[in-house]
């Protein structure tokens, strides 16, 4: 009876995580479907139309250099993961396994400028931008986010986890500090260097306010940019809008395929001590 009960109840328990995930599904469903009706057939149906037309993703390349814009966000996020994974790894390696003075002020106030909106520091951040002469550059939009204070706390937690003893034994080996953090630390870390770089990525891939403001040049667009520039005033393409959105996520899902065991392992890492 017991084991049937049970039985049940993890049965009930996937249903539920089934539905659930169907419903999380809809709009991206919903998304696929719009992106291949054609302008006759895109507000009457709700969702796929008897008719699979291509129109949309056609007028998509033959009206932006939608692969400009796409390989610009490739290279700005990317650049965006690397130098924030590096610094943000170093920052949480000296946090988790170092001593010094005014360690604990340090880091009360790295949380308290969490509590900032970022979008109050836009007009000082642009002037500062702009007197280092980095306004509509790609170092304009990945130098402000080179440092993440957030990644810092998930490498300091990560880290932690470590023991000293490995380190220790490492230094009277005669390695140095830096070779330390390379060669054993980061290994040890990978899973949180998965977690982190998909987090990373997809705050960089999604960002707009700030490409929109320090950008200028069309040619250096980022796809959140190019796709609201597709937004008319009088008119709106919107089988081409919901085609261009279909691509542009299409990477977030790759990378997330490809790292969710370690999104998965990273974010449960240090959740149970042995």
């Amino acid at each position: 009876m017991q084991r049937a009960a049970r039985a049940a109840g993890r049965g009930a328990i996937y249903i539920v995580l089934t539905a659930g995930a169907a419903l999380m599904l809809v709009p991206m469903v919903w998304l696929l479907a719009a992106s291949l009706k054609g302008p006759d057939d895109l507000f009457h149906y709700i969702f796929f139309s008897p008719r699979i037309s291509w129109v949309n993703f056609d007028d998509l390349f033959g009206s932006i250099p939608f692969l400009r814009y796409l390989m610009n966000s490739v290279f700005v996020a990317g650049a965006t993961v690397m130098t924030q994974l590096f610094f943000s790894s170093l920052g949480g390696f000296a946090l988790a396994k170092y001593e010094f003075a005014g360690k604990r002020a340090i880091m009360i106030l790295m949380l308290a400028t969490m509590m900032i909106p970022g979008q109050v520091m836009i007009a000082p951040l642009y002037e500062e931008i702009y007197r280092f002469g980095l306004v509509d550059s790609y170092l304009g939009l990945i130098v402000p986010g080179a440092v993440s204070v957030f990644g810092m706390f998930l490498f300091r937690q990560s880290m932690m986890q470590i023991p000293d003893e490995l380190l220790h034994a490492a230094r009277v080996d005669g390695c140095g500090e830096f070779r330390i953090y390379w060669d054993i630390v980061i290994p040890v870390s990978r899973p949180m260097i998965g977690a982190f770089c998909l987090i990373s990525f997809m705050g960089a891939w999604n960002n707009f306010l700030w490409p929109q403001i320090i950008l200028h040049n069309d040619q250096r667009f980022t796809l959140p940019i190019a796709l609201n520039q597709m937004v008319g005033l009088y008119s709106q393409q919107y089988g081409t809008l919901m085609a261009g959105t279909l691509l542009s996520v299409l990477p977030v899902i790759l990378l997330f395929f490809l790292l969710q065991k370690e999104f998965i392992a990273g974010l449960t890492l240090g959740a149970v001590k042995g």
